[in-house]
């Protein structure tokens, strides 16, 4: 009996998924176990199992699409078995699709073996040697096969140099596919969905004379998410930054005391300097609840909780995972959470519920070890605000008497929505963070 593969729904909060890659094709046979095929979703990696032996009778879907979670995504099961009762209210079309593929495959495979010659332009005298498949691919997708080398015979382009070029180039809406036809236009970026070239997108084809000095690399999924996110809160929120220092003497003095403590064995936990400004930041946003919010448009959420965020950067990208009821937690607890949940990004085994925005109520932004001055860190929408926290540089302060000297600050960078807090509730939400860290009291 053949059996329906879906796409797994990974954590409450996930909507849909992008395919990373598909290891098995259409007629592949599959044993049970075996990687179907890999996916992303909300910066996450899984891989589908086989749960069967058998072979593949149907793939519904292509690397790079995003995908609805619970969509039918595969069909495994004996050759030539009839599967469309599993397909539900699309099994009549189906099976007439199926038909007509299988009628006009052998014709197409015999028209492949033919060389055809196609005049680029009107008035033109070169001629591109090109396949009948390849050239209706290419008129598909609205490629340029004047810039493309044929990897057939005597340079003759065939289906998978089309298809090499489509690889590295964004998929198209269909207005964009429409325009890039009739006024042979190309796209160079995708700014829509997962990617996507929209007639927005589109510019004239590079002179191939001019074309080598540089390569387009295809972006990541998850870069293709970060970006969407990050243009979605930049267009959607009003976010000014304000930046402040803050006096860093009393976590050094505290860093190293607990250094001291973890070498002569009376502490394990390796508290950081990110940890206490988190820890600082947790007791500022207890005061000042409106930060410590989301906007939701003509109302906001006030959390009783403080849900902290984190960025972390990892190979695949930027994420941040969120620390539930991090107000609850003790200095010791905290450092360790934080810990945990960065390693689980790392090695790909974080859950997916804890990297929606949504789950937090706040976010920190830590570029303090890379030297990082001053920067503006975008808000986790609906999150209300963000902390930037940047390295420690010497600063001058007056120390009493009308002496002046140089002390250590911390600065740190906060970007609000101006929909949700106004600029002095912001300030001194800010300014209560500064006093935090700058009289914290820890206990272990």
């Amino acid at each position: 009996m053949a059996t329906l593969i879906i796409m797994p729904r990974q954590g409450q909060s996930v909507e849909t998924c992008i395919i990373s890659s598909i290891n098995k094709q259409k007629g592949d046979t599959v044993k049970k176990g075996d990687i179907l095929f890999s996916y992303e979703t909300d910066k996450a990696s899984f891989e589908e199992e086989s749960p069967v032996d058998g072979t593949v009778l149907e793939v519904f879907y292509e690397e790079d699409d995003e995908v609805p979670v619970l969509n039918n995504m595969m069909i495994i099961g004996e050759p030539g078995e009839d599967y469309f009762d599993l397909l539900g209210t699309d099994s009549d079309l189906s099976k007439e699709d199926q038909t007509e593929s299988s009628v006009k495959e052998p014709e197409t495979q015999n028209t492949e073996l033919e060389t055809q010659n196609l005049s680029t332009q009107a008035g033109s005298q070169h001629e591109t040697f090109i396949s009948p498949r390849a050239r209706n691919l290419a008129s598909k997708e609205v490629v340029d096969v004047i810039p493309i080398s044929g990897s057939g015979p005597k340079g003759r382009i065939i289906e998978k140099d089309i298809q090499a070029v489509l690889e590295n180039r964004p998929k198209m809406t269909p207005l964009a596919k429409k325009i890039a036809s009739e006024e042979k236009l190309q796209p160079e970026i995708g700014t829509g969905l997962a990617g996507t070239a929209r007639s927005v997108d589109l510019s004239a084809p590079v002179n191939p004379i001019y074309a080598g000095d540089y390569e387009d690399k295809k972006l990541s999924n998850m870069r293709k998410l970060i970006a969407s996110a990050m243009y979605s809160s930049l267009q959607n929120s009003a976010q000014l930054t304000h930046h402040l220092g803050a006096d860093a003497r009393r976590i050094l003095n505290l860093r190293k005391k607990i250094k001291a403590d973890i070498e002569s064995g009376t502490l394990t936990a390796n508290i950081t300097i990110n940890d206490m400004v988190c820890f600082a930041v947790i007791k500022a946003l207890k005061k000042y609840p409106n930060v410590n919010s989301h906007f939701l448009g003509d109302s906001m959420r006030l959390f009783n909780k403080v849900h902290l965020g984190l960025a972390v950067d990892t190979e695949r990208g930027l994420m941040v995972p969120v620390t539930k009821n991090a107000d609850d937690l003790s200095i010791i607890g905290l450092s360790n959470q934080l810990k945990e949940v960065a390693n689980a990004c790392k090695t790909g085994s974080v859950n997916p519920d804890i990297l929606s925005a949504e789950a937090g109520s706040f976010t920190v932004s830590n570029l303090g070890n890379y030297g990082v001055e001053m920067f503006t860190p975008v808000i986790n929408l609906p999150q209300s605000a963000i902390l930037g926290v940047n390295t420690i540089v010497p600063r001058p302060k007056d120390l009493g008497g009308g002496v002046y000297g140089f002390v250590p600050y911390i600065g740190l960078s906060l970007t609000y929505d101006h929909r949700a807090l106004d600029g002095g509730e912001a300030t001194r939400f800010l300014k209560q963070v500064a006093l935090e860290i700058e009289n914290l009291e820890i206990e272990y």
